[in-house]
């Protein structure tokens, strides 16, 4: 059987149909809340960031397996009502693949630019909007570019295979061992061995990650004797996720302004990334080769 859009959201519709509650009758709506979450998947994996493009480009190329193809407005408002939904299909797609149940866990965190210049920060913190992301956004430090960016930071436990174990959005300025503590017991079942960069380094972080009976593996800092095992060819698994989320499926180009809609707009992502793990392992693939679906 060959990858191809198609197939893919197919998949996404048939899980998503059985585990989503059939919604109230609404005559003004043409597609189901199973539909929308398939036609996100869409969007994501084409790489297209504007609602109103894509809705022009699925009216052009989607329409048969869509034939009540929603507005640039409707798919924008039941997008942020289905955040819940989508995690929940996301969830139910990660449990099926290996890397979920993997002895392997990959922590780490990564930027979510909300904002760039001083002007625009300033004036998100006066906006009239119900739930601003300046509300919980603040400024972190990214070591990758070093230089300090404002908007959110969001912390992951990845499968090797990129299966996402648990995920949190949060400030920027919240330190990444604190957000750990909270994220990981979601994340372990025990005796799994937790792999990380030099910022989870600490004793008091080290022994944290025993108690929940994990192992933590991490590169030895500048000032520490090289001892440990050689984990930079693991570590790169999660750069590559990361990679593939930014790349291929736009998460730095979120374009949200409210909280509620980044957070739809994230899961929409990771959804859809999720869900070409899961089908590429159903196909004999490798985990991550996403191009197929699109090309």
């Amino acid at each position: 059987m060959l990858a191809d859009l198609d197939l893919l959201l197919t998949m996404v519709f048939y899980t998503a149909d059985n585990l989503l509650p059939a919604g109230r009758a609404n005559a003004r709506r043409k597609l189901s809340d199973s539909e929308v979450v398939t036609l996100l998947v869409a969007q994501s994996i084409m790489g297209i960031t504007s609602d109103r493009r894509f809705v022009k480009v699925a009216h052009k190329h989607l329409v048969h397996l869509f034939p009540g193809l929603v507005g640039q407005s409707g798919l924008h408002k039941r997008r942020a009502r289905l955040a819940d939904a989508l995690e929940q299909v996301m969830s139910a797609l990660a449990r099926e693949c290996p890397g979920f149940w993997d002895q392997l866990v990959l922590l780490d965190s990564t930027p979510v630019e909300c904002a760039r210049s001083r002007e625009t920060v300033k004036r998100a913190g006066t906006s009239t909007l119900d739930d601003p992301i300046a509300n919980a956004a603040g400024y972190g430090y990214c070591r990758s570019h070093s230089r300090f960016f404002f908007g959110m930071r969001l912390h992951t436990a990845f499968g090797p295979d990129g299966a996402p174990r648990a995920l949190r959005l949060v400030g920027a300025d919240r330190p990444e061992r604190e957000v750990a503590l909270e994220l990981l017991p979601s994340a372990l079942r025990g005796g799994e061995t937790v792999i990380a960069d030099k910022g989870y380094a600490g004793r008091e972080f080290a022994a944290a990650v025993n108690d929940l009976g994990a192992v933590l593996v991490r590169p030895a800092r500048a000032d520490e004797p090289h001892t440990g095992p050689h984990i930079s060819g693991i570590r790169q698994h999660i750069e590559s996720i990361y990679w593939t989320a930014k790349d291929l499926l736009t998460l730095e180009r979120h374009g949200a302004r409210t909280l509620h809609n980044l957070r739809a707009r994230i899961l929409q992502r990771l959804l859809t990334l999720t869900a070409c793990v899961y089908l590429n392992h159903w196909l004999g693939r490798p985990s991550r080769a996403l191009v197929d679906y699109v090309a």
